[in-house]
C-alpha cells in the first residue's frame, strides 16, 4: 500500500500540471534585427515538455538553448541552459489562458520569463538587470 502512495503521488505532479503551457507546443520562428530565432516545443507528456532554440545570423548558429518545462512536487519550472551551460530554473507564478509566467528574483538576467499567445503569435519577454526584450514568433514547418 506504501507503494500505491508513493507511485499516486508522483503522478499527481506530473499528470495534468502542464496543460497551462501546452500553447507553447510547436515549431516557432521569429526575427529581431539580422537574427533567424527558432523554438522548438515538443508535445507535454510524462510529466515534461522539451524544447530547443536556436539564432541564425548570416547562416551561422550564433546561440542555442536547451530548454524544458517540467512539474515537480514543489512547482512548475521552466529549466533553460543557454550554449549547453548549467541549467537554471524559473518557477511558473502566473498561468491563464494563453500565457505563462516563470520567475528567478535570484537571476541577474532574466528574472523573468513569459510567454502568451496573441492573435497566433507567441511572444516571449525576457526581463532582468539587462532591461526588457520581446521576441514574437509565428507557427512554422519545420525545414
Amino acid at each position: 500500500m506504501k507503494l500505491f502512495l508513493v507511485v499516486a503521488s508522483v503522478f499527481a505532479a506530473t499528470s495534468s500540471d502542464l496543460e497551462g503551457v501546452r500553447f507553447m507546443e510547436g515549431d516557432w520562428r521569429g526575427e529581431s534585427g539580422q537574427a533567424r530565432i527558432e523554438e522548438h516545443w515538443i508535445e507535454a507528456a510524462g510529466g515534461t515538455m522539451l524544447g530547443v532554440s536556436r539564432t541564425i545570423v548570416s547562416g551561422r548558429t550564433v546561440a542555442f538553448e536547451f530548454l524544458r518545462i517540467e512539474a515537480r512536487e514543489d512547482g512548475v519550472f521552466y529549466v533553460a541552459q543557454p550554449n549547453g551551460r548549467p541549467p537554471t530554473d524559473f518557477k511558473l507564478t502566473r498561468v491563464s489562458a494563453g500565457e505563462a509566467v516563470f520567475e528567478n528574483r535570484q537571476h541577474d538576467h532574466p528574472k523573468t520569463i513569459r510567454y502568451r499567445l496573441s492573435d497566433g503569435t507567441l511572444v516571449a519577454e525576457v526581463e532582468g538587470d539587462e532591461g526588457k526584450q520581446e521576441f514574437q514568433f509565428r507557427k512554422s514547418s519545420p525545414p
